[in-house]
């Protein structure tokens, strides 16, 4: 029954991962967790200075390096791919965390902006993976398959007005997300390799710092466990996704949100 034992079921040992956007946020807190089971972690940033510092302050955990790239560009993730590959021959799981929101009333929503945001939430999302394909192919396995893990949103799944801001663009890339992620389960299973989603709610990040600061009591109430998340919550799903625990879980959006995503009971405000 040694199989069931918790460190090995959510061990990550020997295991090399990749995770886009890991200097902050969502992607700081994914990296600390699959460092803390035992994987190897590679994290980019378009700032390399913070990229490099996210990377030694988490060496404490593990074997975190910094690859620094602006994967909203094509130049970024070639160059992203061809730098991994100096340094490795496979990969065993691939985080798509980067991305980007932008907020403004609805008459005046820019249409660079709208392209902006499902560029790097989608198009990019979908790029990396196919390009990392043959490398996560020979991390892979049958019994122990490579993983795909992308970063969608709650705000994929019901359309949020606590922020009093339209986030157009952000709502649907990350509802776009959560269906490629779908569709690339269903392609990719033949080649041994799982993808999934994530689907934060709010948990502290430099993207929600501002939404906190005026509106967290609303965020708050309108969650049905009256709290924001917290890094162990959102790491500890990362974990279970690429861990044996996951093997047998594909083309599955996990909300993790305390339940925000169901509650219909949520404050209405105007978001022009």
């Amino acid at each position: 029954m040694s199989e069931f034992h918790p460190e090995v079921l959510f061990s990550l040992k020997g295991k090399v991962a990749l995770v886009t956007g890991g200097s902050r946020g969502i992607g700081k807190m994914i990296t600390q967790g699959l460092l803390s089971a035992g994987a190897k972690v590679y994290i980019t940033a378009r700032k390399k200075e913070s990229c490099d510092r996210t990377a030694e302050e988490l060496k404490t955990l593990g074997t975190c390096i910094s690859l620094p790239a602006d994967v909203g560009t094509a130049d970024g993730r070639q160059g992203l791919l061809s730098r991994f590959m100096e340094k490795e021959d496979r990969l065993h799981i691939l985080v798509n965390n980067a991305g980007a929101n932008w907020g403004e009333a609805f008459s005046t929503y820019p249409e660079d902006a709208f392209h902006k945001v499902m560029n790097l939430n989608v198009t990019s999302v979908f790029v990396l993976t196919r390009d990392f394909t043959g490398l996560l192919e020979k991390g892979a396995t049958a019994d122990d398959p490579a993983r795909v893990v992308n970063i969608g949103s709650m705000d994929g799944l019901h359309i949020p007005t606590v922020s009093r801001t339209g986030t157009f663009a952000y709502t649907s890339s990350k509802a776009a997300v959560h269906h490629l992620t779908r569709d690339l389960a269903i392609q990719l299973s033949s080649r041994h390799i799982t993808v999934n989603a994530i689907a934060p709610g709010f948990f502290p990040s430099k993207m929600t710092d501002f939404v906190f600061e005026k509106y967290k009591t609303d965020i708050e109430a309108n969650c049905p466990l009256k709290r924001v998340g917290k890094a162990e919550e959102m790491a500890g799903v990362a974990v279970y996704l690429c861990s044996r625990a996951g093997a047998y879980t594909n083309g599955a959006v996990i909300p993790v949100d305390g339940g925000t995503s169901i509650n219909h009971q949520h404050v209405q405000v105007s978001r022009d």
